[in-house]
């Protein structure tokens, strides 16, 4: 396979001269770049592109990956934006299917067709994969010594009792990574255990932070012992020196972190020779930088790796034969994010008091069975477990139109009104939920 991969990077390189060539040289003036990623991510790119095209200015723009769709959402009718840059793919299917992505077919020489069972780029050449990512488990060595807690390997471990307030999580309607980790978790176990799971592992998290830097931060920093990350942050906090540590879940995949070129851009030639410089080998190599620690999705450029680089071409991340749907997340990509939002983000003390009424319950049966106090530890469970919305309605487009307005002042009357139900759900059912729990502890004791 890996014959064929490189053989094919040879004859994608010849073909690709001309029209990276032809590129390059109408690249001139100023690309504006809508980005998610941080500074340490964007410079090294910015640097090495602007000087190899010094008639180039890279003004790159950073946004959450949601703030960033609805800039582009919001000014289709005046588009000043040329490049729109990301983690999350299924933020890049809702401009696509909005008709606001530019298709057109960049030189890659050496990139893969595929990570695993993942197409790096997408079928209608609307956005393309420059890097792979996969999401788990962050931890600070010192904090978990220190603290006496064992080293998680699952999801699921984040909701035992011993990790009570010691892990955090980003809002996935704040950050396009930790959206895609929730739905890689729903896809995984599906839409009820999903979220079953994804709302007893944060219902035992400290906190519920607004941007996806916070949590490596505080990781590193020793505020909390773990979070949940895309691996870069991880990667790159190992190599800057921090006593770090990090997992792939069973239940996790290996996708591209994507770029693609705005519809109308202003400078479509210097966007596109943008595009084409990430994917060449020259910008792949980029990604092996330190403060980056990103994975390449050209094959060969591994060689070029220190020791014990992950390589995601060699397997050991992710189900085998997992096939995340980018489709599917995008056809329900505003309605997870307000879900998770009314459910945990705005009622995350009411989850926290039911998850530690269970604890302190499931820790006095544990000195003193009693079988009815089991029974309302399940219902109390069943209780938190229940969501306002099925997996066939979440993918709707009835409800999906409900979202369309994005949010804010803007917010559309029956957004408005299903938050207000979605949250009123959550309150009750966890107010129940804790009763129950803190009635089967009356009972052990």
């Amino acid at each position: 396979m890996m014959k064929s991969i490189l053989t094919a990077a040879i004859l994608a390189t010849v073909a690709g001269w001309t029209t990276a060539g032809a590129l390059a040289q109408q690249a001139t003036g100023k690309v504006n770049v809508i980005t998610s990623f941080a500074k340490d991510v964007t410079d090294p790119f910015k640097r090495a592109f602007e000087k190899k095209y010094p008639g180039v200015t890279i003004d790159m723009q950073n946004r959450n990956t949601n703030a960033g769709v609805r800039i582009v959402q919001e000014t289709k009718g005046n588009n000043q934006t040329d490049i729109f840059w990301a983690s999350a793919p299924d933020a890049f299917e809702v401009l696509k299917t909005a008709g606001l992505l530019e298709a057109f077919k960049p030189a890659a020489p050496g990139v893969a067709p595929k990570i695993g069972p993942y197409d790096v780029n997408d079928k209608d050449n609307a956005y393309f994969g420059f890097a792979a990512s996969g999401y788990g488990i962050m931890w600070n060595e010192r904090y978990l010594r220190a603290n006496r807690l064992p080293e998680p390997k699952e999801w699921i471990d984040l909701a035992k009792a011993v990790y009570y307030d010691h892990s955090m999580i980003t809002a996935p309607s704040r950050s396009g990574t930790t959206h895609l980790t929730v739905e890689t978790i729903l896809q995984g176990e599906g839409w009820d255990k999903g979220w079953a799971t994804i709302k007893a592992v944060t219902g035992n998290m400290r906190s519920i932070t607004d941007r996806s830097f916070g949590v490596p931060d505080a990781v590193n920093s020793g505020q909390v012992g773990l979070g949940v990350v895309i691996d870069f942050f991880a990667f790159s906090a190992k190599a800057a020196g921090f006593p770090v540590k990090f997992v792939y879940p069973t239940v996790s995949t290996v996708v591209p972190a994507n770029i693609a070129v705005v519809k109308n851009a202003p400078n479509m030639a210097a966007a596109k020779a943008f595009v084409e410089f990430t994917l060449s080998p020259e910008g792949q190599e980029i990604l092996l930088d330190k403060a980056i620690s990103r994975l390449p999705v050209n094959p060969a450029i591994y060689a070029k790796a220190p020791e014990g680089y992950p390589n995601p071409f060699k397997g050991g991340v992710g189900m085998p034969g997992f096939q995340f749907s980018v489709e599917l997340s995008g056809a329900r990509y505003s309605v997870v994010g307000t879900l998770f939002d009314q459910l945990i983000t705005f009622n995350h003390e009411p989850l926290k008091k039911a998850i530690k009424a269970i604890h302190d319950a499931e820790a006095a049966l544990a000195k003193k069975d009693n079988a009815q106090a089991r029974k309302l530890i399940e219902e109390a469970r069943a209780l938190i477990s229940a969501m306002p919305v099925t997996a066939d309605e979440a993918k709707s487009p009835d409800l999906a139109a409900a979202f369309k307005g994005a949010g804010g002042k803007d917010k559309a009357p029956r957004q408005a009104e299903l938050e207000q139900k979605w949250s009123a759900f959550a309150r009750e059912k966890y107010a129940q939920a804790q009763a129950k729990a803190e009635e089967a502890g009356k009972l052990a004791r």
